[in-house]
């Protein structure tokens, strides 16, 4: 039982994100690819595998920053939201006014992550769905060893992102980003229950005042349905409170189909996330099908789509969130 306890231990300080290779452009061979995560890595952790259809991850050169998973479309590289999320939502619960997330290198106090690159488009607008004030302090990042100097022109990026999401609700989430100051040491710390025995057994006492809980994310087994869309952005369609008006845009970025589609099944194959289905019809034909919760948005359907049928749409009312959509229904197939 020991022996068990200390590895699981051991893998709550890894830094490296969790690899879900169906859904990366390169392993679905999407055309053109992809190589955010390696183009954006400041470390050289990551580099594109034989034949251009995989990544590689160094352990040895990985920091867990996680600026990999900000540009990943299609949330194949992930850290678990679990523990930057209990922590927002305790510093709320506890009525402190505001909650933060500060980087491991800023000698700020309160709930810390190994970087700020670590932040999401989901954490900001979860905060904003709580209406929770979230405060995001960097320390100096021109020389930081764990992130990268631009982390936080990427941090105005996220939270950008995260309140155009946020528009339809009527409520912008209250984000301030900033460098911490001495006076941010004296911040106070809150550690839920849920983490502080991991943290106590993997960390130094300051660590454990300090360090965000985190745990490993298990394999996704892709036989589920559910499992097959990141975290990511299952956060970000939960995050749509309060409820927009029947009426309002959504955004989120999709593909819709139009005539000159020739019923072949690329778009459905290249799919990181299996949003877009195609099914056959017992009397012949295809139907294309889309779950809009599911789709990222990585438009890896447009760019791989032969006769050029599928276009983006950017807005969606949120009843489009609700069954599938039809995007094509044809009496023909490839």
């Amino acid at each position: 039982m020991l022996e068990g306890v200390l590895n699981r231990l051991g893998e709550y300080g890894n830094p490296v994100p969790r690899y879900t290779a169906p859904r990366c452009l390169l392993e679905r061979q999407a055309v053109g690819g992809c190589d955010a995560c390696h183009a954006t890595c400041p470390h050289g952790a990551i580099t594109v595998g034989p034949l251009g259809r995989s990544i590689e991850i160094d352990p040895g050169a990985c920091t867990g920053c996680g600026l990999c998973v900000q540009v990943c479309p299609s949330g194949a590289l992930e850290y678990d939201l679990t523990a930057p999320l209990q922590s927002v939502r305790d510093a709320g619960n506890a009525g402190e006014g505001e909650a933060t997330l500060t980087c491991s290198q800023s000698g700020a106090g309160g709930p810390t992550l190994p970087c700020l690159g670590r932040v999401t488009p989901a954490v900001v607008a979860a905060s904003g769905a709580w209406g929770i004030p979230l405060t995001l302090l960097h320390g100096e990042c021109g020389a930081c060893p764990v992130g990268a100097p631009d982390v936080p022109e990427r941090l105005n990026r996220v939270v950008e992102e995260a309140q155009t999401l946020r528009a339809a609700t009527g409520r912008p989430a209250q984000v301030t980003v900033r460098a911490a100051t001495p006076e941010d040491r004296d911040r106070a710390v809150r550690v839920s229950r849920r983490g502080a025995f991991a943290s106590l057994l993997r960390a130094g006492r300051q660590q454990v005042a300090q360090a965000i809980p985190e745990r490993p994310l298990p394999f996704v087994d892709w036989s589920q349905p559910r499992e097959r869309t990141p975290e990511e952005w299952r956060w970000r369609a939960r995050s749509l409170v309060p409820a927009p008006a029947p009426d309002t845009g959504v955004h989120w970025p999709a593909p819709l189909v139009d005539d000159s589609c020739i019923d072949c099944p690329v778009c459905s194959n290249v799919c990181p996330t299996q949003a877009i289905t195609r099914d056959l019809k017992p009397e012949g034909g295809v139907q294309l099908l889309l779950d809009l919760s599911a789709c990222t948005g990585c438009m890896a359907c447009l760019h791989s789509c032969p006769p050029g049928a599928i276009h983006a749409q950017e807005e969606w009312l949120p009843a489009a969130f609700g069954p599938p959509i039809l995007l094509r229904d044809s009496d023909s197939a490839m």
